[in-house]
């Protein structure tokens, strides 16, 4: 038994003893015609002390000890251990089964007690270890989605910065040739003008595309580092729809657009650049995911108190319901069913991930759902209708001025 247990244990027959002594002298106090029911309880509570105190055995000496002091002080004849009334006998009886009985039940709870204490300690030890381990996991796990973050990165960075550039380096290339060509024998063919100016859309093409490219990658940062800025004011969704379709008339020209806006719609606060940038997203996705002559819709509504929703849906074969929240992360570009990896049209994977946090911005919400029969694509987003509040709180407020990259999808 260890040093420490063997001197509490000792402690505990000390206070057994000590205890009962000490209750006896103070009842003696009180004159020789205290009624032995009152000791007898008073020594109880001695007993079950010691008992939660210190465990079954001291409680027994201490039970013991009180039925020699009680037959001994208090019960006739008084300084005998001889009992004079038989009836004496069964109270000093019933007195001894109590205490040791208390005595031991009192030592059972105080186990369980301690049981029960270390089994929460053991608990808690056992939660530690999970969460650790849980947070080790959720490391490691952090760390395989930065890896293939890395590695989209990477790609759409390869792709979409070394195709222009090839092309770039290409008609740069053929210009040069020409000039040195000319110069060292003027009498050779070279490119004619309408050759030349090819060239040149060419470079400028592409140097648009790395710029759009470019900027998708700042106003992306711009959104995940919190410092995407709204200058809000009063607009109607209509115009904001007018603006979008105006910049995509070139994409456009091939799909028939409809647009449904509904009568008597509220001005909204907001800012309209921004707005009619996640429009024409939404747009460009349409034309490249559909064929040719099909149709794309546009509707804005009213939606639940407060709100305006808008959408944009096409024709086309539709996205997978698994993939219609992950094609909102950047870089993620999502084969729709029936694509090809050699038809799926090209683009950087951050109009819709900017789109999101365009709307998320203006606390709306950005979703993807089926189109008009099950078929197609929808996209609807919704955006609070604000009021002179939010207005008054824009005022006197220098912000940025936004750069909306033109990105493609």
């Amino acid at each position: 038994m260890p040093t420490k247990a063997r001197n509490a244990r000792q402690a505990g027959y000390i206070v057994a003893v000590v205890g009962i002594a000490a209750v006896t002298a103070a009842l003696r106090l009180l004159g020789e015609n205290i009624n032995p029911t009152t000791v007898a309880l008073a020594m109880l509570l001695v007993v079950l002390f010691v008992a939660a105190r210190w465990a079954s055995r001291p409680a027994i000496v201490a039970s013991v000890f009180g039925v020699f002091c009680l037959n001994f002080f208090f019960l006739p004849p008084l300084g005998a251990l001889t009992i004079a009334d038989p009836h004496n006998w069964i109270a000093l009886l019933a007195f001894l089964i109590t205490a040791v009985t208390a005595g031991q039940l009192s030592a059972h709870v105080n186990r369980r007690a301690e049981e029960a204490e270390a089994g929460r300690r053991e608990i808690e030890r056992l939660y530690d270890e999970l969460r650790s381990a849980f947070e080790r996991a959720s490391h490691a796990e952090a760390l395989r989605q930065s890896e293939r973050l890395k590695s989209a990165l990477l790609d759409a960075v390869t792709h979409d910065l070394r195709t222009p550039l090839t092309s770039i380096k290409a008609s740069v290339t053929t210009l040069l040739d020409e000039l040195k060509t000319k110069a060292s024998d003027a009498s050779l063919a070279g490119l004619n003008e309408e050759g030349r100016r090819d060239m040149l859309e060419v470079i400028n093409e592409e140097c648009d595309r790395l710029n759009r490219f470019i900027e998708g990658l700042v106003e992306l940062a711009r959104i995940e580092a919190g410092e995407f800025r709204l200058r809000r004011r009063w607009g109607t969704i209509e115009e904001m729809v007018e603006m979008a379709l105006a910049r995509a008339k070139q994409l456009t020209d091939q799909h028939r657009v409809e647009v449904e806006i509904e009568t008597n719609l509220p001005v909204v606060l907001v800012d309209a650049r921004a707005v009619s940038e996640v429009i024409y997203t939404l747009v460009d996705n349409a034309a490249k995911y559909s064929t040719a002559g099909t149709l794309i819709h546009i509707t804005a509504s009213r939606a639940e108190e407060g709100m305006v929703r808008a959408s944009v849906e096409d024709s086309g074969t539709g996205i997978p319901v698994e993939l219609r929240e992950r094609v909102f992360d950047k870089f993620f570009r999502a084969i729709r069913n029936g694509d090809s990896s050699r038809s799926r049209p090209s683009g950087t994977g951050m109009g819709l991930a900017i789109a999101r946090g365009i709307v998320e911005a203006h606390n709306g919400r950005i979703w993807i759902e089926s189109g008009a029969g099950g078929l197609g694509t929808r996209v609807a987003f919704t955006l609070p209708i604000g009021d002179e509040e939010d207005n008054a709180e824009t005022k006197g407020k220098v912000l940025d001025e936004p750069s909306y990259a033109r990105t493609e999808e």
